[in-house]
């Protein structure tokens, strides 16, 4: 099925509206006890437990405006369905900070398999949007893989070493920097590589 076209501010909201307001409500309800069935959970719990059906919202309207969800999307969507259940149902917070690692860490996985197949499964993702050469792939595939690579860690690192506060701010905004930042910073080579006529400078 093609994809349908959106107005980008549209498609962010819904992307990135779900993650916002998890922050939001985190913020208001962080010191705050619930109690449901005889069992107290923390604000942390239960604004976990709110996010997962305003995410899987999110991604319905989407998928009926654009009729495309990625595959990023469809997986994102597995963990934080499977992992915010394992929070609640266990009551244990850790659950959904170590999906994060399992994110990134997967994903990380995947792209250096592909590469030690002599293969750029990144390529099989954006190759829709982003034309580049296959040397272009390659070293994009790298240096990615390294990223989410340094990224997993670094989420060990912060739920591990670091609070619940500190971990809901990284995660909702420190992350995403450091992706926006990393991508930025190889315009230099995805122009070098666009797979298009260009002339040398």
């Amino acid at each position: 099925m093609a994809e349908k076209k959106i107005s980008q501010g549209l498609k962010s909201a819904l992307e990135l509206g779900p993650v916002l307001l998890f922050f939001v409500a985190y913020v208001k309800m962080k010191e705050e006890v619930y109690t449901f069935g005889g069992i107290d959970y923390s604000g942390f719990i239960v604004v976990t437990a709110l996010f997962v059906p305003l995410l899987l919202l999110s991604m319905a309207i989407l998928w009926k405006l654009t009729g495309k969800l990625s595959r990023m999307q469809v997986l994102t969507a597995f963990m934080v369905i499977f992992f915010g259940g394992l929070t609640v149902y266990f009551n244990d917070e850790k659950f959904f900070k170590i999906k994060t690692t399992i994110v990134y860490g997967f994903f990380a996985s995947m792209l250096g398999i592909g590469l030690l197949l002599k293969r750029s499964w990144l390529e099989y993702v954006m190759d829709d949007f982003l034309p580049l050469k296959p040397e272009g792939w390659m070293i994009l595939t790298k240096r990615l893989a390294a990223m989410f690579a340094a990224l997993a860690i670094a989420n060990e690192l912060v739920w591990r070493l670091m609070s619940t506060d500190a971990w809901v701010k990284i995660e909702t905004f420190g992350f995403p920097v450091a992706l926006f930042v990393f991508f930025m910073s190889q315009a230099g080579m995805l122009q070098r590589y666009a797979d298009e006529p260009h002339e040398d400078a």
